[in-house]
């Protein structure tokens, strides 16, 4: 409980500082990030944040006026309890709302549309709507999928940490951080094959899900994937 109050003690002395970390300069939007990873990771170093800002166009609604923290385990079930401890002890701030687990987006039909907004991840810009997949094995013990995300751009990128963590927060996004841990096992990167047939848009994958008989998986995954190799 000490580590928890600590962090929030000191989340509250910058939250000023922190909130407008997207009006400052690249050089100190980076010294500011660092400075929240080092005192999370004194609490815990498993635990991972992400910062939401509010749309300067919804300037009538108080809750989109809230800038968001968001702590995440990156899927570890090992570490669940930290994050909801942690966000079950953070502080009532007016301008803050803290959120334990990266949360399915409310965003579906814009992606579904093609009208998102991009990601942007350093030198990485991704859009969710442009992404397909393609499950390529069930495992009937963990019940768990592996996965093929196919990428337009897969060939500039190629498969650097930065892109296979840009694509991990998209699914996050997408479905929610403990379904992504539930259902999958392993996540491949691949350029889009010319033949597109049978490939799945990223944002359908909650109903994929929902829908398939699991009991013809390996059969499905088999076929599909020779249908694009």
């Amino acid at each position: 409980m000490k580590k928890i109050n600590t962090f929030w003690n000191w989340f509250q002395d910058n939250n000023q500082t922190i909130k407008n970390l997207i009006n400052e300069t690249p050089k100190n939007q980076k010294h500011i990030s660092f400075w929240i990873n080092k005192n999370l990771s004194y609490y815990c170093k498993e635990i991972d944040f992400m910062i939401v800002f509010p749309n300067n166009n919804n300037n009538n609604n108080n809750n989109n006026n809230k800038s968001e923290l968001i702590l995440t385990a990156n899927g570890n079930p090992e570490y669940f309890n930290h994050v909801i401890n942690l966000v079950d002890n953070a502080p009532e701030l007016k301008n803050w709302k803290f959120t334990a687990f990266i949360q399915p987006t409310e965003r579906i039909d814009e992606i579904m549309k093609g009208l998102d907004e991009p990601y942007i991840f350093h030198e990485i810009t991704l859009k969710a709507s442009e992404l397909t997949f393609l499950p390529i094995e069930y495992h009937e013990i963990s019940h768990k999928f592996d996965l093929v995300v196919f990428l337009k751009s897969y060939n500039l990128y190629c498969d650097t940490k930065t892109l296979q963590q840009a694509i991990f927060v998209i699914m996050q996004d997408i479905v929610r951080e403990k379904s992504l841990y539930q259902n999958i096992n392993f996540v491949q990167l691949a350029q889009v094959p010319e033949n597109k047939e049978g490939l799945i848009h990223l944002c359908d994958f909650q109903l994929f899900l929902d829908n398939l008989n699991r009991a013809e998986l390996n059969n499905y995954f088999l076929k599909m994937w020779k249908t694009v190799k």
